[in-house]
């Protein structure tokens, strides 16, 4: 599963306006690019080719982006299951991107996934998954106490070590991320995408890919706001704990209450907000 190296950051010319003085220069932005996820499923002898999404991304850890988003949006109910995943052998991806999913069971293949469009766009996620109860459906379910603590000081510090390790931010200013974070807050894993949905598909990727799911021992930090969505895909990977450094939406709190996660939001050096499932965050004072 050796997949292209394509570039994440594109160089433009930019028209900057400082201090009074408006000069021509060169600028770096992140490379935003369509990629297409198909699925082989077998059938009778044979296989057949199932088409799932588009979505707008920024190239690099295709291969995992695209395991991530079959396992999370319940189109792959088995992460064993995928047997390999691929650039399509008759696209050019030098042109446009089309990853193929290849899997080992067929019953690991939820058809009525697909009744719903797959187009995803790098800013609002997949539309249409209105209810709670759809992604009980799918098989999530609530995360089991006893997992993951973490000490407030060291969840003070993962907005920091994640910006550390945002090496597309550092040339764009423009790129989201997401990140892997253990008990004594260490970050081993980082991804980057234009998509926030995408960073998060991009870790549960590796996860998926590397057979390390559930995450239960793991919790997911992220660069941006914490949206139903991102909940929902960190659900799926099982991971009890969200930090964002920005603000959760009210879908985003009610989904972790009523799946045993914490949800941590505006974190930063100085503090945070608990949103739900304190008890895992070890160390606070007063009440």
């Amino acid at each position: 599963m050796t997949a292209m190296s394509r570039r994440r950051a594109a160089r433009v010319r930019v028209g900057r306006m400082r201090g009074g003085w408006f000069t021509i220069r060169g600028d770096s932005v992140a490379v935003e690019e369509p990629m297409e996820v198909r699925l082989e499923v077998p059938a009778d002898g044979a296989t057949r080719e199932h088409p799932v999404s588009v979505t707008m991304r920024t190239p690099g850890d295709d291969f995992e982006l695209a395991a991530g988003f079959l396992f999370t949006e319940g189109v792959v109910t088995d992460p064993r299951a995928l047997a390999d995943v691929r650039y399509c052998r008759d696209v050019d991806p030098q042109e446009y991107n089309v990853v193929t999913a290849s899997l080992r069971d067929p019953g690991a293949f939820d058809a009525t996934s697909l009744t719903r469009n797959f187009y995803v766009t790098s800013s609002c996620g997949v539309c249409g998954k209105a209810s709670l109860e759809s992604v009980e459906v799918m098989g999530c379910q609530a995360v089991p106490d006893g997992t993951l603590g973490i000490h407030e000081s060291e969840l003070r510090a993962l907005p920091g070590r994640l910006r550390s390790a945002q090496q597309v931010f550092d040339r764009t200013g423009g790129i989201h991320a997401a990140g892997l974070f253990d008990a004594a807050g260490a970050i081993n894993l980082v991804r980057e995408d234009v998509g926030r949905h995408n960073a998060v598909d991009k870790v549960v990727g590796a996860l998926v890919l590397s057979g390390r799911l559930p995450g239960s021992e793991s919790g997911l930090v992220v660069s941006g706001r914490s949206s139903f969505e991102i909940l929902q895909k960190a659900a799926m990977a099982g991971f009890p704990m969200v930090v964002a450094v920005g603000a959760p939406s009210s879908l985003a709190v009610t989904f972790a209450r009523r799946f045993n996660m914490t949800l941590v939001g505006f974190a930063k050096h100085d503090g945070y907000n608990v949103y739900s499932g304190g008890e895992r965050i070890e160390g606070v004072k007063g009440g």
